[in-house]
């Protein structure tokens, strides 16, 4: 993900303070990639950037065409010679409708990533997409000499409150992101007691909310998937002991790639999945470049979405559970649209196990990034917003 050279040398300083972050057009994650992941760390230290969307959005385009046709009769009269001609003119209006997607089974989540917390310019919440995945980094709200389950920073726990606060207010959904790949403090976690601490004091800070959903951990990796599954049951588990009830996205290993949901392991490991509410889904990321991290705006194929994504669907729906496509993206061409129209169309079927998706990403620094949704001018505007995201609208919600 590309780094404004701004944010380059705010990355610079975290690195140094022991928190790496990827360079500029660093993966996040791939098939091969085993570079540092912190995409968000370095946007992460103000107030969270909200971006909402006020264009009513439409399923369908009418466009109304204008044929005319002229007839021409003629008429003699003899008295010398002189002809009369006159003319008749009729109008012909016919409307084309441009196709829309055969998907039938709405999302109740749709949405954007607001990849980098900061909290600067508004835009209205639209009519249409519901869901924001706010990402945030553990080490800003826990900063390593506490450790995972000390105090919580109260400057940043107060700023992460009044974004979610203003997101929930405009009657949409917050996801709650830990943005750290299943790291601290430059290692991985695996002290289960202190992760589920965290998440407990987490929970109950937002529990009150019943417009927060908690994302258990951004795309875990270079981690067995049977562990990434334990620990993400522990937390479950402890979030439901203190009493919240919300949605709980739960993501695996290898940087929870729909594609590789069965060769990386998740699909053994998450087989017999459970929470005492019953009421999570198995979060899955997926992009449509060569080797899936999203650092090329070129696609495989126009149907490389729909195919990426086959094989979780099935799988999601053996197993009777539910999905989320947290994060999907891909370049503004006629391939990549396609082929993100495909995915989508594919996960609005009846009878789908998937109740939403959201976009990577919005938010204020992204600069040219392919990828960038950021109104008024993000490269993903123009096309990707009207041609492959408005017409899976409107939402249900939960």
């Amino acid at each position: 993900m590309k780094l404004s050279a701004g944010l380059a040398a705010i990355a610079a300083s975290l690195a140094v303070s022991g928190v790496a972050a990827v360079p500029q057009w660093g993966q996040c994650g791939g098939i091969g990639y085993t570079g540092v992941s912190n995409v968000t760390a370095a946007s992460l230290g103000k107030r969270a950037h909200i971006t909402m969307f006020n264009r009513a959005p439409s399923s369908t385009a009418t466009t109304k065409t204008t044929t005319t046709t002229t007839k021409t009769s003629t008429t003699s009269t003899k008295t010398s010679t002189t002809t009369t001609k006159t003319s008749t003119t009729t109008t012909k209006t016919s409307t084309t409708t441009s196709a829309t997607p055969s998907g039938t089974q709405r999302f109740k989540l749709f949405g954007v990533n607001e990849s980098c917390a900061e909290f600067g310019q508004t835009f209205f919440v639209g009519k249409g997409f519901n869901t924001f995945r706010v990402a945030f980094l553990m080490e800003r709200l826990n900063p390593p000499a506490s450790g995972l389950t000390g105090a919580f920073d109260s400057t940043y726990l107060s700023a992460l409150k009044t974004t979610v606060n203003y997101i929930t207010g405009k009657g949409a959904y917050a996801i709650i992101d830990p943005h750290n790949f299943m790291r601290y403090n430059n290692g991985i976690i695996s002290d289960q007691n202190s992760w589920v601490t965290w998440w407990k004091n987490l929970a109950n800070e937002f529990k009150s909310n019943s417009k927060v959903i908690f994302d258990l951990q951004n795309e875990p990796w270079g981690i067995d998937a049977t562990v990434v599954a334990s620990m993400m049951q522990a937390a479950v588990n402890g979030i439901r002991s203190i009493g919240a009830t919300q949605l709980i996205l739960v993501e695996g290993t290898s940087w929870t790639g729909a594609w590789t949901w069965s060769s990386s392991g998740n699909a053994n490991a998450f087989a017999s999945f459970t929470d005492p509410a019953n009421n999570f889904a198995i979060e899955m990321h997926q992009y449509l470049d060569s080797d899936g991290s999203g650092t090329s705006g070129t696609c495989v194929s126009s149907t490389i979405g729909a195919e990426r994504i086959a094989d979780a669907t099935n799988w999601l729906k053996s197993k009777g559970l539910k999905g989320f496509l947290g994060e999907i993206g891909a370049g503004s061409n006629d391939a990549c649209i396609s082929a993100v129209k495909g995915a989508l169309t594919a996960m609005q079927q009846p009878g789908s196990p998937w109740i939403g998706a959201a976009w990577w990403a919005a938010g204020p620094w992204w600069g040219d990034y392919f990828q960038s949704i950021e109104p008024p001018s993000g490269a993903a505007i123009p096309r990707i917003l009207p041609e492959a995201l408005q017409p899976f609208l409107p939402v249900t919600g939960l």
